[in-house]
Parts: C-alpha cells; structure tokens; sequence
C-alpha cells in the first residue's frame, strides 16, 4: 500500500513550484499544483502563455520537475493535465 502524502510532502512541493514560477510569469505564463497521488505522482496545470507553447513540455520536464524533485526526491512523475 503507497504512503500517504503529508502536509510536509505538500509543502516541499509547493516550494519547488513558488521557485519556477517568477520565471513563467515573466513569460506570461504561470502553474498550479492540482493534485498529488499517494503513489506520488504529482499533476499539474499550466496556465496562460505556458498552456499552448511549444516548449511547456520542456518547461515541465526541465523546470518545474527538476524544481520538485530537488525539494522532494519521492516525486514518481510529473504530470500535466
């Protein structure tokens, strides 16, 4: 059975997003965290500009899941929904 996410868990990884997300309002862009599974996956929105460019899936892999998994090492993947 997967662990539980903690309120712990949750901060970690919304410290990572308020880390990235300067760089994405600067692009008229920005992303908020919809949901993290207990088997660790954590998904999230991309918002204004970041929603239909090109590179959001850079942005994601490059950015925003490095970003997590630096603060918390149990991120499984990173999803965009």
């Amino acid at each position: 059975m997967a662990n539980k996410i903690t309120q712990e868990d949750l901060d970690k990884i919304n410290k990572a997003i308020e880390s990235v997300r300067p760089y994405l309002v600067t692009d008229g862009g920005d992303v908020e965290l919809v949901e993290v599974t207990d088997d660790k996956v954590v998904k999230v929105r991309l918002l204004g500009a970041c929603e239909g460019c090109p590179f959001s899936m850079m942005t994601l892999k490059a950015g925003i899941e490095q970003s997590i998994r630096k603060e918390w090492p149990k991120l499984t993947s990173l999803e965009s929904v």
